[in-house]
């Protein structure tokens, strides 16, 4: 199970979030819950409803759910989670046959007590009879190994249900769950043995229902089947060939086309795969000069150009995320961490300036709203002079993709319009990605680009939206229609004024970048190991003798490459030590009541020796504990001989404290979820995902991608001198479908041909 946290909306009875997460999804999941709580700085957090959509609901919306769903109340019997395993049989002669329930073992089943785990034991009933197992104290994972037998009611209409529950000293016992099973089906094999998912009970009717509010999402499940990389080849190299082609030849055909058959309701989806696909054949750039090209091509009033959601713009969007994210970091970063440390209160428009909110000044004199505006001005030069020096000093810091693809572009924009009056047009159209679609968006919402933990308040927020307008004319190169709409801006006007002088000057910087220099640049790049994710966390690895204790914990700094974890006391430290990603087995969440935090993961790799080891990572949150989860558990998804099953706690005093089985190495009693992870914008790429997103959207747009390549082969037949031009499409066009054809087929026969391939490799990704 993955939980995930929203930031908190304080002081309202109307949040409004904007929150986007992608989840990687087991084949067997059931459902997936919504929690609405009010946040307690003193006590626990209130729940004040859910919202629980089953696979079976998402499969209805098969383009996505997007609504208000009312939030219902808390019932606990049907709070429930985990398994149980069973095995059933009927014995006996045939005067007298018995039925036999053996109840061996429980797994993740739901915490129910204070010390973060529950006091299980199973009842049994069939046919109005009802015995009970023995009570397993504290553990979430028991084993009772326990054998119950009745008389068997020969009819088989009587179902056999087990249920579990938590048992408690002195309130009411809780129920965990139960399991019906209908004994029709051992008429003729006579025993079944397995995993059996815990139901809840018998839903109450809910008289809150409407209530207690109501909660808007998006949500959308997707079948991620990818098949193996050899069914992907024809596609991908058709689309570099398309893309190398019209580098040299001035075409590229079937960009063109899928350009023109993409709704802008998944332009970002198709243009970031697409981004990636080149991205990862070394080809970005070159996809993007031709999306740049199109667009010019496309485009008579320069003001005009870049502006709309277009499949270049989106797919520029989509690189600067790609390839740029610690770029942005390290530039806007420290800027934003001021503004949310020093939490000033700033205004400039004279009609939301609040006397109260400014404070007083010296001998209880309220300020003015002029003094206010002039104080709030002096603020935000600060921040923007600060930006502005960060951004002009960050030449050698931009990742040289970055650069060489705006070096590109600036010299498209260049030719197309090399008149004196479009002078600038070359400028904006580098500031309106890097500082419109990039800079400015994560300065109003820092969260959402992983600048900050929490949503910002109103008066921080509204301080970042004044320094995003001010970077937005800066980008806009202090363009008049900016001064105008915004008149009450002008005490800012000499600091944009300078970032315009500035900003050009840095452009002019950026794009000084020879093609040698380039490869160079790249070349040293490349010997680099790629950092995935690194930060301060608290570490406790294991010792072979002795127990665990809490106070054993360390504060180190953690790099995670493509290669391995590695450790230091502190960032600029040298490594103490790491570990090689090819040695680790299991990634998971430990129990809350193993060190008494719910945000500590452990990792369970080989030694040189061979053995087995654990190191134990705390986190800060939740959502810190499942980032790193995540990003670990990507980078080693190629990895052989992971672990089916784990322990989620600890060994310590002679036994594991979640089964309480004291034999050390002995198999674990939960599950592993290697499948589950969180989709983020610095992912490693995915080649064969993206290369199936990709053709299923092909395929959905083939019909329109043929009646658009009809309508542009009429309009070439009636020159002699695009007759080249038309073959070439002809061609390449031709050669696509014929590709989804076979990779259709292929998928079918696939499929077919490998009955355990949907069990075993068939993903969800969840986007909410």
């Amino acid at each position: 199970m993955m939980r995930r946290l929203s930031a908190t909306v304080w002081k309202t009875l109307s949040p409004f979030w904007g929150e986007e997460y992608k989840v990687h999804l087991p084949p067997n999941f059931h459902s997936v819950s919504f929690y609405v709580m009010d946040e307690d700085a003193l006590s626990r957090d209130d729940v004040i409803g859910k919202v629980c959509l089953t696979r079976i609901v998402l499969a209805e919306y098969p383009k996505g759910f997007n609504g208000w769903l009312n939030l219902s109340e808390i019932d606990p019997d049907e709070e429930v989670q985990g398994e149980i395993h069973l095995k059933i049989e009927i014995f006996g002669s045939d005067l007298s046959r018995k039925l036999r329930c053996i109840v061996c073992e429980a797994r993740d089943l739901a915490r129910k007590d204070r010390n973060g785990a529950s006091d299980p034991f199973v009842r049994v009933q069939y046919n109005g009879k009802i015995q009970d197992s023995m009570v397993v104290k504290k553990s979430c994972y028991p084993r009772w190994n326990e054998v119950f037998e009745f008389d068997l009611d020969e009819s088989f209409n009587e179902k056999l249900t087990i249920e579990v529950w938590d048992w408690d000293l002195v309130s009411k016992n809780d129920f965990l769950g139960k399991v019906m099973i209908n004994l029709n089906g051992l008429q003729q094999d006579l025993q079944e043995e397995g995993w059996f998912r815990l139901s809840p009970g018998k839903s109450k009717a809910n008289v809150d229902e409407g209530n207690l509010g109501s909660l808007q999402l998006q949500v959308r499940l997707r079948d991620e089947t990818v098949l193996p990389s050899d069914y992907y080849k024809p596609l991908v190299q058709l689309l570099c060939q398309e893309v190398k082609a019209s580098h040299k030849e001035k075409s590229g055909h079937l960009i063109t086309l899928i350009d023109e058959t993409t709704s802008a309701e998944c332009r970002q989806e198709v243009a970031a795969n697409l981004v990636k696909i080149f991205f990862g054949q070394g080809l970005a750039k070159e996809f993007l000069d031709l999306l740049f090209r199109l667009e010019l091509d496309k485009t008579n009033e320069p003001n005009t150009l870049f502006r709309s959601n277009s499949l270049a713009s989106k797919s520029m969007e989509s690189f600067l995320k790609v390839a740029g994210t610690q770029y942005l970091h390290s530039v806007v970063g420290p800027t934003i961490n001021r503004i949310f440390e020093e939490k000033k209160y700033i205004e400039l428009d004279p009609s939301k300036v609040e006397i109260k909110e400014a404070g007083c000044t010296g001998l209880h004199r309220i300020q003015t709203e002029s003094e206010i505006i002039l104080q709030s001005a002096q603020h935000l030069q600060s921040y923007l002079t600060e930006l502005l020096i960060a951004i002009a000093k960050s030449v050698k810091i931009c990742p040289v993709t970055i650069r060489a693809t705006f070096r590109q572009l600036y010299r498209r924009v260049e030719e197309r319009f090399p008149e004196n009056k479009h002078m600038n047009v070359k400028f904006i159209a580098v500031t309106s990605f890097l500082c419109l679609r990039f800079f400015s968006p994560a300065i109003m919402s820092p969260k959402l680009f992983h600048l900050r933990e929490k949503h910002a308040d109103a008066r921080t927020s509204r301080t970042l939206l004044l320094l995003a307008k001010a970077i937005q004319n800066v980008g806009n190169m202090d363009a008049p229609a900016s001064r105008a709409k915004e008149s009450w801006m002008a005490p800012l006007q000499p600091t944009i004024q300078q970032g315009v002088s500035q900003l050009k000057e840095f452009i002019i910087k950026l794009i000084d970048i020879e093609e040698k220099e380039e490869l160079d640049l790249q070349k040293a790049l490349n010997l680099q190991h790629l950092t995935v994710k690194e930060g301060q966390l608290m570490v406790y690895k294991t010792k072979c003798k002795g127990y665990l204790l809490t106070s054993s914990f360390k504060k180190l700094f953690l790099s995670l490459t493509v290669d391995a974890l590695s450790f230091a006391k502190t960032q600029f430290s040298k490594k103490s030590s790491f570990i090689l990603l090819s040695r680790i087995r299991a990634l998971e969440k430990v129990e809350e009541k193993s060190f008494g935090n719910s945000n500590v993961m452990q990792i369970i790799y080989t030694d040189e020796s061979g053995s087995q080891e654990a190191l134990y990572l705390q986190c800060k949150c939740v959502n810190e504990l499942n980032q790193w989860l995540s990003a670990l558990r990507k980078v080693c998804v190629n990895n052989s001989d992971m672990l089916g099953s784990y322990h989620p706690g600890v060994y310590k005093g002679e036994k594991w404290s979640c089964c309480h089985q004291k034999d050390k190495g002995v198999a674990g009693c939960d599950k592993t979820r290697h499948e589950v992870t969180l989709q983020e914008w610095n992912d490693l790429l995915n080649p064969d995902l993206e290369a199936q997103l990709i053709f299923r959207h092909l395929v959905g747009v083939r019909e329109l991608m043929r009646e658009k390549y009809l309508e542009l082969t009429q309009d070439d037949s009636s020159s002699k001198s695009h007759l080249p031009i038309e073959h070439a499409r002809k061609d390449s066009t031709t050669q696509l479908f014929q590709i989804l054809k076979d990779l259709e087929a292929a998928h079918d026969s696939f499929l077919a041909d490998s009955p355990n391939f949907a069990d075993q490799e068939k993903k969800y990704l969840l986007e909410m």
